[in-house]
């Protein structure tokens, strides 16, 4: 089984309220939005510099 892995992160209040807006505007909870803003940057990433292969450690 898959297990996710948590990650907290702290944010100033500012940041919070506008990625909260652009969530709701984009239909996605702020989890949602910012699991779509991670998986962007890899992709742009990945694409630049190839594809990332994860260690079967």
């Amino acid at each position: 089984m898959i297990k996710n892995k948590h990650l907290g992160i702290r944010v100033e209040e500012d940041i919070h309220y506008k990625l909260a807006h652009i969530a709701s505007y984009e239909g996605r909870s702020i989890n949602g939005q910012i699991i779509y803003l991670i998986n962007r940057e890899i992709h742009k990433f990945e694409k630049k510099y190839g594809t990332i292969e994860k260690d079967e450690k």
